[in-house]
Order: C-alpha cells, then structure tokens, then sequence
C-alpha cells in the first residue's frame, strides 16, 4: 500500500471525532488505554497477537474495574458499561476495520513495530489515523512504514492512567497540524491532561525526566552501592515522592524496563545497559517477577514493605 495523502473533505468532521478506538497491544499501558477510552464513551477495539493474548487481556482489564471504583469513585454500573463497549480480537484486520484512530502499544522494540505498522497500513482504513505510545522511540522511525506520515504521530500515556492522567502528544515533521490538533482534543475529552511538544524528543518531557533517575537507581544496584528499599527510601525521605525508583519500575512493568536497556546495550554497545538487562531478565523476569501487574517485581503486591507505615520511619 502507498503513501496515503491526506484529504480533510475525505476524512470528515465526523472521522476527526474518532468514534471507534483500536488499541494494538494489551499489556499494562495497553490495557488501561483501551479500558480508559471506554470509560469515557467511545467504542474501542482491542487487537492482540493470539487468543492467549486476547484471554490475557480480557482479564488484565475486568481487574481495572474495582481500582476505578476504588480510586474515581466510579459506580459499578459505570465500570461495567466501559467493559462492554470493549470488544477483543486476534485478527488485525477486523480490529481496525472502522477504526477512526488506532493507537499502538506494541513492545518497545524498532523491529517489532516497524513490522506491525506494515502490516496496519495494509488494512487499516484511508481515514485512520495511526498514534504511537512508544517510551522512548520517535514517530519519525515509523513514520514511512505506516504509509500515511501524515496521519500519524505519538500520544504517550503514563502507567495508572486514570489517575496519572497524563498524555503527551509529540509530532514529528510530516505529521499533519490538524491531525496533531486533533490528537490533542481527543486526550482531552478521555480525561487527560493534554501536553503537546513542538518538536520530536526522545523521551517525551515525562520520561527525559524519568528515565535518568530510574537507570541511576539499576547502576547503584548493579554495582552492590545499595538495595532496592535502601535506594527507593533514599528518594522518598529526600524528595517527599509517594514512590521510590524501583517501585516506579513494578508501575512501569519490568519487561519494559529490559527492552529499553537491551535496546540501549545494543545500540550502544555500552556494558552497563547489559548488565541491567541481565539482572532483570535472570533475576525477575524469568522467574515470573514482572512488575505490580503481577504482583511480584521487586516488591511484593499488594503490600508491599514501601507502603508500610513504619517504611519511612527513623
């Protein structure tokens, strides 16, 4: 399929308001977009790999329900209503098949996306706009691989969405300004706080921020300076912060964390990336330690030593 060209009169008021949702991918983040953009009225697809996946996904996001009447009050009608206006596939094709925007939460790795948006741009309609939610990849290395540059661009959510209701919206060059505009509006009406860059940035504002601090806390582990409480403690005593490094990393999932460093081991071809990716992959991931998701990362869910009331103390 060729470069799709842009066309406001083709695409439509109506298009722009991007009733149907597909979200690629249902892991952690994917799963809490796809039930957040329900929650707030729209009709969302959720697209998966395999059955198993799809199963998987089904109930990473039924556990959502009771964190949104814990955390947002919200009723039990409200979150049952958002779980039905989901709907589950295994075959790409049928999950964007009236799809306004698809946003894609794929793995963090260039070969892995690079493969989904050929084969999105394959079946996916003229009129979709494509949004990535990469952490740390730029739009513009997908943008040509997607075949409409136009249409496409990032929106990156932090983890726990409903409370940490961030989105930033990021274009790259050829990304359409009303497309971007859009995409803004859009987070916007899911109860987001809309934070558009003007320029690409690895990272984002978030994650330029984040980042650094949660890959010093992995070097000071690594290298024996300290242990996981210690250095969580460390940051919280010193900062006032609610959480500590490594208990942001069990938010962020841990397979993540290792895909960022693997990549940044062999793009870099720098030890201490290794090293981390090592210690996460023998040490947690292999062991089923993945992160908060499930209940086992570097804490243990769902009390972890962290949110104990003498953690703190002197």
């Amino acid at each position: 399929m060729g470069n799709v060209t842009l066309n406001h009169d083709m695409i439509g008021e109506n298009r722009m308001k991007f009733n149907n949702v597909t979200v690629a991918g249902s892991g952690v983040l994917g799963s809490q977009i796809a039930y957040q953009v329900a929650f707030k009225g729209y009709d969302v697809a959720v697209y998966d790999i395999n059955d198993e996946a799809i199963a998987k996904a089904k109930e990473r996001i039924a556990q959502l329900k009771p964190r949104y009447v814990a955390d947002l009050n919200a009723s039990e009608e409200a979150v049952d209503a958002a779980y039905r206006k989901i709907s589950f596939y295994s075959d790409l094709k049928q999950s964007v098949a009236n799809a306004d925007l698809v946003i894609e939460a794929v793995p963090e790795v260039v070969e892995i996306k690079t493969q989904f948006y050929t084969q999105l741009a394959a079946v996916a309609p003229e009129y979709t706009i494509f949004a990535t939610n990469s952490s740390t990849l730029l739009p513009s290395q997908f943008a040509e691989a997607t075949g409409r540059p136009s249409q496409f661009l990032a929106l990156h959510f932090a983890n726990e969405i409903w409370k940490n209701n961030t989105a930033e919206i990021m274009r790259h060059p050829a990304t359409d300004s009303k497309v971007f505009d859009d995409v803004v509006a859009f987070a916007k009406s899911i109860g987001m706080v809309a934070l558009p860059l003007k320029k690409e940035q690895p990272g984002y504002i978030l994650n330029s921020l984040l980042v650094p601090l949660l890959e010093a806390a992995q070097q000071l582990l690594i290298h024996d300076v300290s242990d996981v409480e210690t250095i969580d403690k460390t940051w919280m005593v010193g900062t006032g912060a609610p959480l500590g490094p490594f208990a942001i990393l069990d938010v962020v999932g841990l397979n993540t964390a290792y895909n960022i460093s693997l990549g940044k081991a062999k793009a870099t071809g720098d030890e201490k990336y290794q090293k981390v990716a090592d210690l996460l992959k023998t040490e947690y991931i292999d062991k089923g330690k993945t992160g908060r998701a499930t209940g086992e990362g570097f804490y243990t869910y769902p009390n972890p030593s962290f949110a104990h009331p003498d953690f703190l103390k002197p």
